[in-house]
């Protein structure tokens, strides 16, 4: 028998901004669509600085369309 994941997937709601020197808020924005999924980037709410990254791969299979 196949063990479920006991969780999907997090995303970070407070990060450490170097700039402001403690935890801060984040926006998650989409940077990157790739071909194995999609590449976020954490920016503080204060000052706006890039405080980290993450990359969501797909678990699907992406099929892509040429014309």
């Amino acid at each position: 028998m196949r063990r479920m994941d006991s969780f999907g997937d997090f995303d970070a709601t407070e990060l450490y901004c170097p700039r402001c020197r403690r935890s801060v808020p984040v926006r998650k924005r989409l940077l990157l669509v790739l071909t194995n999924g999609e590449k976020y980037d954490y920016t503080c709410v204060f000052c706006g600085t890039s405080v980290g990254d993450k990359t969501d791969t797909d678990k699907n299979d992406i099929s892509i369309l040429l014309k």
